[in-house]
C-alpha cells in the first residue's frame, strides 16, 4: 500500500477515538476486568434500577455513543446447565413382522419315536419326509442318559437335531391347499409346484424364561394339521389334548430350554433366516442352511434355482418309483397327509 493512501485512513481512525467519549473508554476497561455492572453503570448514564442483582454488561453497545463498542446493556449471567439424558421408563418396542405367540404349552416329541398308546402314530416318518428317521442318521434318544450336549450319544444327526411341529399342514393328498396361499406370509415368495411344501425347515424363536432357542419346522402336530388360525393368526391352539399344546419340540429345544419335564409353557415366533444367530442350532444338518450352504446361493436364505430344479426332478422320480398304494408323501392311501397324531 503506499504511503500517500495511509493517510486518509489514520485520518479516519483518529476522528472515531475522538468521538468515543471518556465515559465509554472507563466502561471497556471496567467490562475487561470484569467488574460487576453496578460499578459502572454511572459512567454509562444507566440508572442503576434498571439491573438485577448479579447482571453484568452486554458487549458491543453503547447508549452514550451509538457505537458497536463494549459496556452498554444488561446481560443475565450464566446458569450452571448439565445435558439433558433421554431416560425412557418403558422398554423399547422392537418391531417385528412376526410376533410371539405367548404362553403356549409345549410337549417334546423325537425322530424315530414309536406308535404308543397315548401316541399311536409314530415318528418314523413325518408329514413331508416317509425316510425321516433315515435321513436323519437313526433314532433320535431321549433320555438325558443317552444324549452328549445336544445330540444322541450313538451317532451325529444327519439334520439339525433342533426341530419342531406346528399343528398346520400346507399339502393335502391332492396337493397344496387353497388355505396355504392365504395364510402362509412368505408362499408367495417360495411356492413352486403344487404339493410341495413351504413350510419344511422354516425356523423359529422359542423363549422360556431368559433363554431363547432356534429350530427348524420338520413335521406336523400335535394332534391338529389345519389349525392355521393359531399358526398364522392370534387364536389359542384348537386342541384340547395334553394341557391345549400347540408346540412339539425335540429332545435338543428340550434340553437348551431347561425343560422340568416333559413338556412346558414358551412363547414362539416365526423368524427369517438372517435372524438366527450363532448357536447350536446352526453347526448339524444336511437341512441346515448354515452347515450346508449348498442349499443356498449365498448362505442366508436364498434358494438356488438349480438347487429348485433338481429337488423337482428328484420329486418326479420318487413319485415314479413309489407303490401304487402310495401318495406322493409316501402314505398308504387310506392314510392322508393331514392325518393328525392323536397324542403326544
Amino acid at each position: 500500500m503506499k504511503r500517500s493512501s495511509l493517510i486518509p485512513l489514520l485520518a479516519s481512525l483518529l476522528l472515531l477515538a475522538a468521538v468515543a467519549t471518556p465515559e465509554v473508554i472507563l466502561a471497556q476497561a471496567v467490562q475487561a476486568n470484569g467488574l460487576p455492572g453496578r460499578r459502572v453503570v454511572s459512567s454509562l448514564g444507566i440508572h442503576p434500577g434498571s439491573l438485577s442483582d448479579g447482571d453484568s454488561l452486554r458487549p458491543l453497545t453503547s447508549p452514550a455513543a451509538g457505537l458497536l463498542i463494549p459496556g452498554a446493556f444488561p446481560l443475565s449471567p450464566p446458569r450452571d446447565s448439565l445435558p439433558k439424558v433421554f431416560a425412557p421408563t418403558q422398554p423399547r418396542q422392537v418391531y417385528t413382522r412376526f410376533p410371539w405367540k405367548r404362553n403356549i404349552v409345549t410337549t417334546v416329541f423325537w425322530v424315530g419315536e414309536l406308535p404308543t398308546a397315548n401316541n399311536p402314530t409314530p415318528n418314523t416318518k413325518s408329514a413331508w419326509d416317509r425316510r425321516w428317521t433315515s435321513n436323519y442318521g437313526g433314532y433320535d434318544n431321549p433320555k438325558p442318559t443317552s444324549r452328549v450336549g445336544f445330540l444322541p450319544k450313538d451317532f451325529t444327526p444327519g439334520q439339525n437335531p433342533f426341530y419342531f411341529a406346528l399343528p398346520y399342514n400346507d399339502i393335502s393328498r391332492t396337493g397344496t391347499k387353497a388355505s396355504a396361499r392365504a395364510v402362509i406370509p412368505w408362499f408367495e415368495k417360495t411356492f413352486y409346484r403344487s404339493g410341495r411344501t413351504v413350510l419344511k425347515g422354516r425356523w423359529i424363536a422359542i423363549r422360556r424364561g431368559d433363554l431363547t432357542c432356534y429350530a427348524q419346522w420338520e413335521d406336523v402336530g400335535p394332534f391338529e394339521t389345519d389349525d392355521w388360525e393359531y399358526v398364522f393368526g392370534d387364536k389359542r391352539p384348537k386342541t384340547k389334548g395334553n394341557r391345549g399344546a400347540g408346540l412339539d419340540v425335540s429332545p435338543a429345544v428340550r434340553d437348551f430350554l431347561e425343560f422340568p419335564g416333559g413338556y412346558a409353557t414358551v412363547d414362539w415366533r416365526f423368524v427369517d433366516i438372517d435372524e438366527v444367530p450363532d448357536g447350536p442350532w446352526r453347526q448339524h444338518g444336511a437341512n441346515n442352511p448354515f452347515s450346508n450352504v449348498s442349499l443356498t446361493e449365498n448362505g442366508t436364505g436364498g434358494t438356488s434355482a438349480n438347487i429348485v430344479k433338481v429337488r423337482e426332478l428328484r420329486d418326479r422320480l420318487l413319485v415314479s418309483q413309489a407303490r401304487p398304494d402310495e401318495t406322493e408323501t409316501g402314505r398308504p392311501t387310506g392314510e392322508t397327509a393331514s392325518s393328525p397324531r392323536l397324542a403326544r
